[in-house]
This record gives C-alpha cells, sequence and structure tokens, in this order.
C-alpha cells in the first residue's frame, strides 16, 4: 500500500484562542490574590498598551474606523453575535454574551470577580491619550452581556 503525505501547517487551521480565556481568568486570579484589585487593573493598563497599541494608534490616525473593524473580527472569529452602530464621532457594540465568560461556564469554571475589567480597562487604555472616550453602558457579570460606547471627547 502506497503512503500518503499529507503536508499542513498551522496556518491551515483555523485559529481560535479560546483557552486564552481561561489563562487570563488563572492570570486575573493570581493578582487578584496577591495584588488585590489594584494589581490586577495595573496589569490590564500594562497588557493593554503594549498589546493593543496599534488599537490606540489606529484610533488617533484613522478614528472610529479601526476599532469597528477589530470588534467585527473578533466576534466573527468568535462565532459570537454582536451588533455596532457606526459613526463616525460615535459607535456602540451591543454583545450579546460575552464568548470568554460563555467559554468559561462550558468549563465550569467561576470567572474572577474581576473578569469585567478585562472590559472596562482595557477599552478605557486603548482610548486613552486619543480623540475618543469610552463608556460601559451596560454590564451583566454573570453572562457578559453589555453595550459599550466610544465616541469623540470634544463632542460631549
Amino acid at each position: 500500500m502506497a503512503k500518503e503525505i499529507m503536508r499542513r501547517t498551522a496556518s491551515d487551521n483555523e485559529y481560535l484562542h479560546k483557552d486564552f480565556h481561561a489563562s487570563m481568568n488563572i492570570g486575573l486570579e493570581f493578582l487578584r490574590k496577591n495584588y488585590g484589585k489594584e494589581g490586577v487593573i495595573d496589569y490590564l493598563k500594562t497588557f493593554t498598551k503594549k498589546y493593543h497599541a496599534p488599537l490606540t494608534e489606529g484610533l488617533k490616525k484613522e478614528g472610529l474606523k479601526v476599532l469597528k473593524d477589530y470588534f467585527q473580527k473578533i466576534y466573527e472569529a468568535e462565532k459570537a453575535p454582536c451588533t455596532i452602530e457606526y459613526e463616525e464621532d460615535c459607535m456602540i457594540v451591543k454583545i450579546d454574551e460575552c464568548p470568554a465568560l460563555k467559554h468559561l461556564r462550558e468549563m465550569n469554571v467561576a470567572p474572577s470577580p474581576y473578569y469585567e475589567y478585562t472590559t472596562l480597562t482595557v477599552y478605557e487604555t486603548v482610548c486613552e491619550g486619543t480623540p475618543f472616550a469610552f463608556e460601559c453602558v451596560e454590564y451583566d457579570r454573570i453572562t457578559g452581556k453589555s453595550i459599550l460606547k466610544f465616541y469623540r471627547r470634544d463632542k460631549i
């Protein structure tokens, strides 16, 4: 029988980082237990300033379109619904259920009591130093259902 060789690379596979959510949760719990709420927030700010630097720079140069594209890409990858109401100076993102919290529940893992800061602190930090501000209009700690508002600061 002839031997068949199959060649595949990592890029041939669909990438989805669901276990990142569990890792983040473990990290948040470590920080909470050892450094408290301030430690969690400091870590998330530092992480965001490095990891999401392209988003912050994009907001400065291109405006909210960069964030719109980001949310569409992330929620498409997560196969999770997300509604975006987009205008040049204001964007509302409506999330029915946070994919991270859903994944944790499916794994029977209790989310850190500070998991919400992965939304609140991250998007607030992404907007720092840009013409835009972030407001969390609604947030459900159990499901992550939320309404996020990004708007031009000078249009308040």
